[in-house]
């Protein structure tokens, strides 16, 4: 096994950000969390109140002689609505917001030219707003948000249905786009 790398991603409700990778050969492990803010150690509580600066975030390790970064930024573009800076879906705010944090140059050379690359796919009629931004200290999630869709699956696919993600994602990610 090859030294684990680690991806950090902000994709809106961290919830659905999790299972999408975790069914993954070579993702070892996801953690559900909040980084990017200035309050050390804040709560569920303090980062929903919009004042510490931090979004829900996802933090993945992963073998890369398995999965490539590269895919995984793949994943990630096709969870989330990159052209919208208001948060995700019905979850609104900064702590919702989108972004990509990298750990290496390599990371944020990867992780530029992937949106440069969807933005001028024309995938999406609006432009694509989701940040790239060096990684900053990661903060784990309280013990029930974790592999939330594992331990309450009732109660996280209805959240799932109703908040419009899975439309989304179908709408532009199932079918043929130009």
């Amino acid at each position: 096994m090859a030294e684990l790398q680690t991806a950090t991603f902000a994709g809106g409700c961290f919830w659905c950000m999790v299972h999408p990778f975790d069914t993954y050969p070579g993702v070892v492990e996801v953690t559900s969390g909040y980084t990017g803010g200035t309050t050390e150690y804040p709560t569920y509580e303090e980062v929903c109140s919009h004042t510490t600066g931090h979004r829900e975030a996802v933090q993945i390790r992963f073998d890369p002689d398995v999965i490539t970064y590269e895919q995984l930024l793949d994943i990630f573009w096709r969870q989330i609505d990159p052209t919208d800076a208001g948060g995700q879906f019905y979850d609104r705010g900064s702590s919702y917001q989108t972004a990509i944090y990298y750990h290496s140059d390599a990371q944020r050379e990867a992780a530029e030219s992937s949106r440069q690359a969807l933005d001028a796919s024309g995938r999406f009629p609006k432009p694509i707003v989701t940040e790239i931004l060096p990684a900053q200290p990661f903060y784990r999630a309280e013990a029930y948000h974790q592999d939330y869709y594992k331990s309450n699956p009732g109660h996280y696919n209805r959240y799932r249905r109703a908040s419009g993600r899975d439309q989304f994602i179908a709408l532009h990610w199932d079918h043929p786009h130009a």
